[in-house]
């Protein structure tokens, strides 16, 4: 333990401990701290892109489509000549030939006269509207009868009606889907500009704590945040430049932060973050050069404990030993700062509404993250809270997600609407 703590330090830091700040408060101080943060920029494949975020907006050079194409299998047409057509009264056209997919359409069309087309080919010269081939019988293969109308446009995608040349197809700061990488695609990309993946370290701390694979004693626990941060991190689209496990001892912590710093936009320090004579993580962040702690409490259940600070130009917090309180602020505190820097703003988090199936009490003045398991029962959505300490990580592997409960709320009723977020 470092040798300069003494009680005088613990009672100040335990009073400090109730100085909790807001979440809401939490996130200004972080915007405010990291105004000037960047992340750099790269280029990738847009078969790597996925799950990537755009560092700037993607603009089309070119229309897509390039030509009017059919979005059916049947015959290129001038609609007037279809008007009034029906399987009782059918209209009668010559077919003059046919498009080949792939294929400038180099055939045209005049009154009265068709040509067969597949869906996605070159409409002919002359041709406004395309009729369903289900709507058609041939004669001869050289006669077409006609058993419905169209009118003009119809069935058909004009130049540019997908994507127009110069328009923002993607926007900075969107997360990048299979669908997006389709658009890119059609645009004539095969790499896109996206933001470097945010580093982040992870450690924890704690002289009980053993590997998974190691022999447990009494009194000693498995590392459970090591494994569970790092796979939330890279769920993310984080890049986990570290993740080992320390010692309570005031200069291996030191060592493990100072490194990490180096290569991290982000450091996470599991355990110590209370006012026990053990809880060493406040005191070796305030160590470091540069560094600066504004928050050491926040008002959220579970997770009260929670350290957040400026070192150099990385984000560092201290996160609860507790399994679940550790994913819980990860959760709120991580993902908010790794979509900030990322200029992910717009990003809805869904979630599904259901009834809450009994009273359910919360403190008032701290957020809740409630775990609750869902079920549907009779065409509607019932969630169900899940008791259990902290320290059970049990606790979230029986959940099928949680409910937020407002700091200025004392609960939820029965019956109430409650919105179940997946974890």
């Amino acid at each position: 333990m470092h040798s300069d703590l003494n009680i005088s330090t613990l009672l100040g830091n335990y009073m400090k401990m109730f100085e909790v700040s807001t979440v809401s408060n939490a996130k200004s101080k972080i915007l405010g701290s990291f105004s000037s943060f960047r992340l750099d920029s790269e280029l990738v494949e847009i078969y790597n892109a996925a799950g990537r975020v755009l560092s700037e907006n993607v603009l089309a050079k070119n229309n897509v489509p390039h030509f009017r194409r059919s979005t059916v299998d049947g015959y290129a047409v001038l609609s007037k000549d279809t008007y009034g057509a029906s399987e009782s009264l059918p209209a009668f056209l010559d077919i003059v030939g046919e498009v080949h997919m792939g294929k400038r359409a180099k055939i045209s069309i005049t009154e009265n006269q068709a040509v067969y087309i597949p869906t996605g080919g070159m409409l002919p010269e002359g041709a406004d509207a395309v009729l369903m081939v289900e709507y058609t019988e041939t004669i001869d293969n050289k006669s077409l009868a006609v058993l419905n109308s169209v009118t003009v446009k119809e069935n058909v995608v004009n130049i540019g009606d997908d994507i127009s040349i110069d328009e923002t197809v993607l926007r900075k700061g969107q997360i990048l889907r299979a669908q997006d990488v389709g658009v890119l695609a059609s645009i004539g990309l095969d790499r896109v500009k996206v933001h470097k993946k945010p580093s982040i370290a992870i450690i924890s701390t704690g002289d009980e704590i053993v590997g998974t694979n190691e022999e447990v004693k009494l009194g000693q626990i498995r590392d459970i945040n090591t494994h569970t941060l790092t796979v939330m991190a890279e769920q993310l689209g984080c890049l986990v430049t570290k993740k080992t496990v320390v010692r309570d001892e005031f200069e291996l912590l030191q060592n493990e932060l100072k490194d990490s710093l180096k290569n991290s936009d982000i450091v996470i320090i599991s355990g110590g973050s209370s006012v026990g004579t053990k809880d060493i993580t406040i005191d070796v962040i305030k160590s470091v050069d540069k560094s600066e702690v504004f928050i050491h409490g926040l008002a959220i259940k579970p997770g009260k404990p929670t350290i957040i600070a400026k070192v150099n130009n990385s984000l560092v917090l201290g996160l609860p030993g507790q399994p679940v309180s550790a994913m819980v602020v990860f959760k709120v505190m991580v993902d908010f700062f790794v979509k900030h820097v990322q200029s992910i703003e717009n990003e809805i988090e869904y979630g599904i509404e259901a009834e809450l199936s009994t009273n359910l009490h919360s403190a008032q003045g701290k957020e809740t993250y409630q775990m609750v398991t869902v079920e549907k029962i009779e065409g509607k959505y019932i969630a169900t809270p899940i008791y259990g300490k902290s320290g059970m990580i049990t606790l979230l592997s029986r959940a099928k997600g949680y409910i937020i409960i407002d700091m200025d709320k004392e609960g939820v009723l029965k019956g109430e609407k409650v919105i179940v977020y997946e974890f």
